[in-house]
């Protein structure tokens, strides 16, 4: 299951979503979230999910990593549907035994629910997947420059979420051989009640905070040896330049956008129709 986190990986790639400007990238992941809550009924999830699929074909990323990308959060999503079927009382009774009972309501929400977070993992997974851990420190500075009126460091903030983001499967490399380690050492990590295997997992917890703060303490050595001292002066071999590319990525997700709102007048028509 740690294998199946691809949070935080770059893959390389020459595809038309690799060459759009990150600032662009970083723009469009935002309005796809906007685009996926502010949908409330199945045309508008259904444009929201095609967007993803289009993203993902276009990007020349397989699919196969957006499954594995989702299989982590399959758990919680199951767990969090079953408390929605449970609890949610809207709508006519579809299942009903003694005090407890499923309506349409609870599993119209709940599907809802589940595609909404499994495209928003995925849609958003994209934007790492896409996009180097340099060009997104430069496009998030770049983005936030305004906020240095107000004397805040935009910079070492970027600078921060990336290297967050950069670590991640890093760490998540690190917890691997350390449970691997352990278990050669004779540890039981994968068997037992949930105490127990809440107990063993302290084996792993521990040498994997020493060997963070073991790599924290070498990255600032490094950036430190390197003559670094934040934004002030600092220039860039890469710069970021929009083109025709992303002109029209912008003028396609928009349209994406538009037709999500357009399904919520027609759907909200309809309802005020309905009760006229």
């Amino acid at each position: 299951m740690i294998k199946d986190i691809t949070i935080g990986q770059y893959f390389p790639g020459k595809s038309p979503i690799h060459r759009l400007d990150a600032r662009v990238k970083l723009i469009l992941s935002a309005v796809f979230i906007v685009m996926l809550f502010a949908a409330d009924d199945g045309f508008g999830i259904a444009v929201g999910v095609l967007f993803v699929l289009v993203s993902f074909g276009l990007s020349q990323i397989p699919f196969s990593l957006m499954v594995k990308s989702l299989k982590p959060i399959v758990p919680i999503i199951l767990f969090t549907s079953v408390l929605n079927l449970f609890f949610i009382k809207t709508g006519t009774p579809l299942v009903q035994f003694w005090k407890i009972s499923i309506t349409t309501g609870a599993v119209e929400f709940t599907v809802f629910m589940i595609v909404r977070i499994l495209a928003l993992i995925a849609g958003t997974g994209l934007l790492t997947y896409t996009t180097s851990p340099i060009d997104l420190t430069d496009a998030i500075e770049r983005l936030f420059s305004p906020l240095k009126k107000l004397h805040l460091p935009v910079h070492e903030l970027a600078m921060m979420m990336t290297i967050a983001l950069r670590f991640i499967p890093t760490l998540i490399e690190e917890t691997d051989k350390i449970s691997a380690a352990q278990k050669a050492r004779g540890a039981d990590i994968d068997t037992g009640n949930l105490k127990s295997r809440a107990k063993s997992m302290i084996t792993i917890l521990i040498p994997l905070l020493i060997s963070s703060f073991r790599r924290a303490d070498e990255l600032a050595l490094a950036m430190e040896c390197r003559c670094y001292h934040g934004g002030e002066g600092r220039t860039r071999m890469k710069q970021l330049h929009m083109g025709a590319r992303d002109g029209i990525a912008v003028l396609v997700t928009g349209m994406f956008l538009a037709a999500v709102i357009l399904f919520n007048i027609l759907n909200l028509s309809a309802k005020l129709r309905s009760m006229l």
